[in-house]
């Protein structure tokens, strides 16, 4: 499967029948099975072939920069070590049980990018990033369920799930996995290369590698807290927000309880925040700066050559997103509208511009496609 391929298919329609969901369209796969129900796609990526190998794979988990996670199941138990890693950090091979996982390989590799591209029938601001794993035979984290929607690609070798609606969600206490005691499969699925399974949030399954050569890519979908999600955007907000009313209290009378709090002090808070949660264009800008923020261990390059207009491709890394009045670029806001709005619109939505849309930008977009380059959010597409 090369680039081009994977490139060509991120725009395919929603209503264009699709093989990597089993023949549905887009729009179908989200209708039925979007947060519903499990989807075994059998051959959904023809003569499907892995990104990178295993020694790439290691390698990369020896990065800093790279999340990666150990996971070894031993017969007293689990144990569970974080990278980076080095050659000498890994079991045998031929050691049975035992599972590399290693976060985030979109940001690294292209080719991982891109195929995780194929994913943006749902929006960017759900879509994560992909995960690689390798497993020695036998070798997984055991039962479990996430709290998000994911994809589950066997790239080599075969994994064995079992799946199922889990109700009883108690954890195996004293273990540093979030493992099921009491997992009980429905159905069972063996995966070759090139076959995929989808799950919805919440549906226990525990994956169980067959064989030496197990590797699978989990393209995994952010999921904000509804609490936490508040909290930036509060504090985001209120970082931008001008409103300098000083609390007065001209009929506070003498008090004989003086640690007890104002009631009049409690209503001027109410009566901010309300004022800040009023004004919709700002929380309009920090949803999409919160949104489009890179991940903590995100860094861009300094380009190596002069910005010329030419055709442009986003970084891999770089996270883009628009409303009706703002453009949003990696924890950025801008206004536009009109022309320069389609534009970066088009630059958001097909992440690459092409020359003859560049040279008819206008003076402000022009300036701001050339900051991004200098940023390194983007590049000229020839270097993608």
């Amino acid at each position: 499967m090369t680039q081009a391929t994977l490139s060509s298919a991120a725009t395919s329609p929603v209503d264009q029948p699709s093989q990597m969901l089993g023949g549905l369209t887009q729009a179908q796969f989200m209708r039925r099975h979007w947060q519903k129900k499990p989807l075994l796609i059998r051959n959904a990526f023809p003569g499907f072939e892995p990104l990178l190998s295993r020694q790439q794979l290691f390698e990369m988990a020896a990065d800093e920069a790279v999340e990666s996670r150990l996971i070894v199941h031993k017969p007293k138990g689990w144990a569970l070590k974080h990278g980076p890693f080095g050659s000498r950090a890994f079991p045998p091979l031929k050691q049975p049980r035992w599972s590399l996982l290693v976060q985030g390989v979109d940001l690294h590799l292209n080719a991982a990018h891109e195929l995780l591209q194929r994913f943006r029938f749902v929006p960017d601001a759900r879509l994560d990033d992909l995960m690689i794993s390798w497993a020695s035979d036998g070798g997984g984290v055991g039962p479990h369920f996430d709290s998000y929607d994911v994809f589950l690609l066997q790239a080599s070798g075969q994994r064995l799930w079992r799946i199922g609606r889990q109700k009883d969600l108690s954890l195996e206490p004293g273990v540093p996995l979030k493992i099921l005691s009491h997992f009980e499969p429905e159905e069972e699925h063996l995966l070759n290369p090139g076959d995929m399974l989808y799950l919805p949030p919440r549906w226990a399954h525990d994956g169980i590698a067959v064989g030496d050569h197990c590797m699978t890519y989990s393209a995994g979908f952010r999921v904000p807290q509804r609490g936490g999600l508040a909290g930036e955007l509060l504090q985001r907000m209120a970082e931008e927000w001008d409103d300098a009313t000083l609390y007065r209290d001209p009929d506070q009378p003498a008090t004989a309880t003086p640690a007890a709090m104002p009631v009049s002090l409690e209503a001027f808070a109410a009566d901010g925040l309300q004022r800040l949660l009023a004004d919709r264009a700002s929380l309009a800008c920090a949803l999409g700066e919160v949104m489009t923020e890179p991940k903590p261990r995100v860094w861009f390059d300094e380009p190596l050559t002069e910005w010329s207009p030419s055709a442009v491709v986003l970084d891999r890394r770089t996270r883009m997103m628009y409303d009706d009045r703002h453009i949003f670029i990696n924890g950025e806001s801008f206004r536009a509208g009109g022309a320069d709005a389609r534009l970066m619109r088009t630059l958001a939505d097909q992440r690459r511009l092409g020359l003859a849309r560049v040279q008819r930008a206008s003076e402000g977009a022009s300036a701001l496609l050339q900051d991004w380059f200098e940023a390194g959010w983007l590049h000229p597409q020839s270097e993608a």
